[in-house]
């Protein structure tokens, strides 16, 4: 049984767009792949649109039970839309199941013009991490996003800079999340160290002690750090010792 939906705004892309089968036998420029999936970017009427194609769910009981990765990732960046965050527009969406085991599924996006990945920033040393003003309103843009994220009790579990967008105007937007979820409590608490910790992997390198703390004190809406924040602040400065 295969459930398929494409945006009513992109039904001129049916031929293309329109099933499982047309997205599966598509031809274009793959920028990743891994045992389960592989990314292709294609370019359609002077747009390009990113395709992310799943063969399998994993090995033994994660074909049957759970979210598979696809479903989880056009919920997630719904969730995102629904949120006020900005992410990559979805075009179609959709999987396939045999006697209730993942087949297949994919997940289709629009490029979103002009932009590139913070991580790319990083490493070619781009002016605009030393431009102050800049990086205070990216550094607020995404303070914002995540709060929203972890006041919904939701954690994007791959928040590294790769995964954060910039565009030719310094907006920024999210994308990339298949393994986000919701949590509550103690493992909650533990998943926005987490997160806080993958921004902080690369911040490190690139931003001043001073950048870093407006983040955090952005992130909480607050002037001045309590004890909580401090405590969160040492989990988080600790989380990858030894790993890196």
């Amino acid at each position: 049984m295969a459930e398929w939906s494409l945006f009513p705004e992109y039904s001129e892309r049916k031929a293309e767009f329109g099933s499982l089968d047309a997205v599966f036998a598509l031809q274009g420029e793959r920028i990743t792949s891994d045992p389960l999936s592989e990314v292709l970017r294609v370019e359609l009427g002077g747009i390009r649109y990113y395709i992310k194609r799943y063969h399998g769910a994993g090995k033994g009981l994660r074909r049957f039970v759970g979210r598979p990765r696809v479903k989880a990732e056009w919920q997630n960046l719904r969730h995102f839309e629904r949120w006020g965050i900005p992410t990559a527009p979805i075009v179609a969406h959709g999987l396939e199941r045999q006697a209730g085991s993942f087949v297949r599924g994919a997940l289709i996006t629009q490029e979103l013009l002009g932009t590139e990945d913070l991580a790319q920033l990083a490493n070619k040393d781009d002016l605009r991490l030393r431009d102050r003003a800049w990086v205070a309103r990216v550094s607020d843009q995404l303070a914002a996003a995540t709060r929203v994220l972890h006041d919904h009790h939701f954690t994007h579990n791959d928040l590294k800079w790769r995964n954060l967008l910039v565009d030719e105007e310094g907006r920024l937007y999210l994308i990339d999340c298949p393994t986000g979820t919701f949590w509550w409590g103690p493992l909650l608490r533990h998943r926005i160290v987490k997160d806080l910790a993958c921004l902080d992997k690369v911040a490190k390198y690139q931003l001043s002690r001073t950048q870093r703390l407006r983040f955090y004190l952005a992130y909480c809406k607050r002037a001045r750090l309590n004890a909580a924040d401090k405590a969160c602040i040492r989990q988080m400065l600790h989380y990858f010792e030894g790993r890196e």
